[in-house]
């Protein structure tokens, strides 16, 4: 059996998401392909996610940003974790790449933890980095005298100098000389729109919103507001402990039998912090997006960009969201037309280049 590890940031759950619809794909070519996951995203989210066998391996890969909000990050936090962490203990890359052997990978891929890499080249094997950003490029954005992080950036930048294969997956941040480039990356819809509305207990006819803040928790504090718009329906995943449907709330816990693509699909708009998989979810849905834009965060104003190029959607305020003000604009962003795709989910292609890589035939 091949075996094909993976490692993968635990900054949010889109890397994880991104890397779950690579290893799915992968498994529609050759189902026998074997996946070690090393990551500290819980386990039950590729178990929801891949169809395939893996094992899972909990391990920290990287620090990415520390988040006091899924809007905020906490820079002297993630500063210190950087300086703790970075750079790597060579008996710790040691036994990875001795545990990698063992386990007879011929492959690493990385989604976009550069401990992959290192881990790579200490086993001799070929290691393949998968990025719509990389985090020396996030942290030379903050570079300042409260956050001194050259030479870690240097660390990092040298790292990722030599990973074997290069892929870049659209909304681009930095774009490089790259062995391929694809369109956005997200798992595939399984239920159809009609089965998730059942499932939900929701009217097949009514107006359905998801509100979601990715894989980082948030308190909303508007949802009594939303009770008065009785002709829509809210779909919030993280407001409860279990499965609700209180008046027209849907409240979902972190972790349910719903799969968020799934989620997406079926509703007429999607409200929700501009984050790189619920970006690449919408873009394949082709539902409009009410987008809560990051100030400081760099990548966000790449995602901005690309989703008033290639999408449909509306900019929400940090601050409109959080006090519910957003209502108001609600009946002019589902008033916005969807958008229908022909091209394929950038995951086949990623999957098709790295069996070509491992000589294998789809």
């Amino acid at each position: 059996m091949l075996s094909i590890a993976h490692f993968i940031s635990p900054h949010g759950f889109g890397h994880a998401a991104r890397a779950c619809a690579v290893i799915a794909a992968i498994h529609e070519i050759n189902p026998s392909i074997r996946f070690e996951i090393f990551t500290t995203i819980p386990q039950w989210f590729f178990e929801q996610s891949i169809p395939g066998v893996f094992t899972y391996h909990r391990l920290l890969t990287d620090i990415g940003m520390v988040q006091e909000t899924p809007l905020r990050e906490d820079l002297p936090e993630t500063l210190r974790k950087l300086n703790n962490f970075l750079p790597y203990d060579p008996s710790q890359i040691q036994s990875l790449s001795e545990k990698i052997n063992r386990l007879k990978c011929s492959l690493i891929i990385c989604d976009i933890s550069p401990m992959g890499i290192a881990v790579a080249q200490k086993a001799g094997i070929p290691s393949v980095l998968i990025e719509n950003f990389t985090w020396d490029w996030v942290y030379g954005n903050y570079v300042s005298a409260n956050f001194p992080a050259e030479e870690l950036i240097d660390y990092l930048r040298e790292i990722y100098r030599h990973v074997d294969y290069h892929i870049q997956t659209e909304p681009v941040c930095f774009y490089q000389n790259v062995d391929l480039c694809t369109v956005p990356i997200s798992r595939m819809v399984r239920d159809t729109s009609q089965q998730i509305r059942q499932r939900l207990g929701m009217p097949g006819g009514a107006k359905v919103v998801l509100v979601t803040m990715g894989g980082i928790p948030e308190k909303y504090t508007f949802l009594e507001h939303l009770t008065f718009r009785t002709d829509i329906y809210f779909i919030i995943p993280d407001g409860t402990q279990t499965v609700q449907l209180v008046d027209n709330l849907v409240l979902l816990p972190r972790r349910s039998d719903f799969f968020h693509p799934d989620l997406v699909n079926a509703c007429d708009a999607v409200i929700g912090k501009l984050g790189y998989s619920t970006l690449a979810e919408i873009y394949h849905s082709g539902v409009p997006y009410g987008y809560i834009p990051r100030s400081t965060f760099k990548e966000s104003e790449i995602l901005e960009a690309f989703v008033k190029s290639q999408m449909s959607g509306s900019a929400i305020s940090e601050s409109q969201f959080q006090d519910g003000g957003w209502l108001s604009s609600l009946p002019e962003i589902l008033a916005l037309p969807g958008t229908k795709r022909n091209n394929s989910n950038g995951a086949v292609e990623v999957s098709q280049f790295i069996c070509k890589v491992l000589g294998i035939k789809p």
